[in-house]
Formats: C-alpha cells, sequence, structure tokens
C-alpha cells in the first residue's frame, strides 16, 4: 500500500508513470475484492465442492439443448476458477438437431475445488433462454427453461447420514451415450431409489459398480441432508428459493441471443450485453453481486 502510495505521488509529477500506477491499482481492487467474496462465505459447505443438477424444463429439444449448454457454461467457469469437474450421470435428449446436436434432459456435475459451493449455491433456480431456434426451419424465436440445482459436497464426517438399506431399490444398467448407444460392456452405472421419499440419483462417471455406488450413495445423502433442512425450515424448498418448476414466471435469469443480445439477473438486476462471453463461463460478474447480496 505505501509503494502504491508513493507510485501515486510519482504519477502526479510524471505522466509517463500514470498506465502502470493504474494497472497496479486495478489489480489490487480485484484482489480486495476477492477477499470480501472470500469474507462473506460462512456457511456450512461453503468452503467445499458442489454438485450441479441440471434439467430441461419446458421447451422439449430445445430445451435439452439449453441444458447442455448451460453444463457447458459451468464447466468452463470451474476450469477458470481452477475447480475440477467431472460428469457424474447424464441423460441424453432427442438426435437429428443440427450439426447432429444431441442435447441433455438433465446432467449431474461434480465440482470440486476451494468454495465451489459458496460460489455456485446462489446460481439455483430456473435459467431461460431466448433465441432463434436452430431447429426450426421457419427460423421461428423460442423460449426454453431449465432448472439448476446445487448441493454441497460433503465431507467424511458430514455423510455418515444412517439410511435403512431396506428403503433403497438399487438398480445397475450399462451407460449410455448419444442416441442411446451404450458406452460401456458391462452393468457399472448406479441408481438408487430412496423409496420412502422418492428421491432418485444415478452415477456412471466411475470406473466401476462399486465407485459409481458409493457416489451416488454420496449424492443421496447430499438430498436427504437438504429436504431435512427444508423440513426443519418448514418450507417446501428452502434451497430452491420456492421455485416449484422451470417454467414461465420463475426465472432468477435469462439469456437473450435474439432478437437482441442481454444477459440479465433479475435478482441483483446485473446484466450485459456480452451473451457469448458469458455463455463460455464467464459468470463472476454475476455470482459475486449475488453473494453480497445476500450478505447485505
Amino acid at each position: 500500500m505505501s509503494d502504491l502510495a508513493e507510485l501515486g505521488q510519482l504519477a502526479a509529477d510524471d505522466s509517463s508513470l500514470r498506465p502502470m500506477v493504474e494497472g497496479q491499482l486495478a489489480k489490487l481492487k480485484e484482489r480486495l475484492d476477492q477477499q470480501e467474496i472470500k469474507r462473506f462465505l460462512s456457511g456450512q459447505y461453503d468452503h467445499g465442492g458442489a454438485i450441479i443438477e441440471i434439467t430441461a424444463g419446458a421447451g422439449g429439444r430445445e430445451a435439452e439443448d439449453w441444458v447442455a449448454m448451460l453444463a457447458r457454461m459451468y464447466r468452463r467457469y470451474a476450469d477458470q476458477q481452477g475447480w475440477s469437474s467431472v460428469i457424474l450421470d447424464q441423460s441424453f435428449g432427442e438426435s437429428g438437431g443440427p450439426d447432429g446436436r444431441i442435447g441433455l434432459k438433465a446432467v449431474v456435475i461434480e465440482i470440486k475445488g476451494q468454495n465451489a459451493f459458496g460460489y455456485l449455491k446462489n446460481e439455483q433456480g430456473v435459467h431461460r433462454l431466448v433465441r432463434i431456434s436452430p431447429f426450426s426451419d421457419q427460423q421461428l424465436r423460442h423460449t426454453s427453461f431449465a432448472l439448476v440445482e446445487v448441493l454441497p459436497i460433503l465431507g467424511q464426517n458430514e455423510s455418515d447420514l444412517e439410511i435403512n438399506l431396506g428403503d433403497l431399490r438399487i438398480d445397475t444398467y450399462r451407460a449410455s451415450g448419444p442416441g442411446g448407444q451404450y458406452v460401456n460392456k458391462t452393468e457399472s452405472a448406479v441408481r438408487i431409489t430412496h423409496l420412502p421419499t422418492k428421491i432418485q440419483v444415478a452415477c456412471q462417471a466411475g470406473r466401476s459398480q462399486g465407485a459409481n455406488r458409493e457416489m451416488a450413495m454420496n449424492l443421496l445423502k447430499a438430498k436427504l441432508k437438504k429436504r431435512q433442512a427444508e423440513e426443519a425450515a418448514q418450507k417446501i424448498s428452502a434451497l430452491k428459493s420456492g421455485i416449484k418448476s422451470a417454467a414461465w414466471g420463475q426465472q432468477i435469469r435469462s439469456y437473450v441471443i435474439q432478437p437482441y443480445q442481454l444477459v440479465k439477473d433479475y435478482r441483483t438486476e446485473v446484466e450485459t450485453s456480452n451473451v457469448e462471453a458469458v455463455l463460455d463461463g464467464q459468470l463472476d460478474d454475476f455470482i459475486k453481486a449475488e453473494i453480497k447480496l445476500n450478505n447485505d
């Protein structure tokens, strides 16, 4: 700070130093901003990893394509943060899209990294896309919806929730790829249904049935813990902010590609016309604004 003050004094006497001083000030502001955000991350799970589940809502094949776009967006954001990401499970949509595109009915992504859940937890909600449909020969404008849910990755001491094995139905199957083709010769993928709550989870990312079963059980425990928290708070969906379906009137953020370009978050009023950058993972402005809003 003292060095920066000295540089500022020198810049006042020598204008050629001004660009260097301004650059140093910008870097300092960025570091201070990062520290402020980290100070806000005080939740029980904020410092750990996150599981993002994205499900297609109203919009048919368009919504399935939108899920695939959102999955790419969050994985690119994770890359930019230095986090790792892996797809735990995905359900492919209809084939026959433009350029051979096949969307996703649903996808579950595990993101590991410092503060990943703290940063991503407010992304939960309905995301709306407006564009000229690439699936329509008439070039009609189409609106699609997808529901994003965010769960924490539970630590070893936090995932000790006791589950009655008699309450579970465990199915194994071969993991499949686009178009329904099988990508595994053995039934290594695992789907677990918790019969009392009807909560269903699946995993096909591991190389063995045992690994997939363990990851699916951890995901189930995270969902059951979330349900317990909701019931304790006497809310239908405490972590979903009351969202019931991915449809009109429920969106937290809109992404308009045509007839104009605009991404707008309805909670923070943050917006940008650089839609391409946002879909490429540049989410910092939206995420940091939401964190600050929830800590005002």
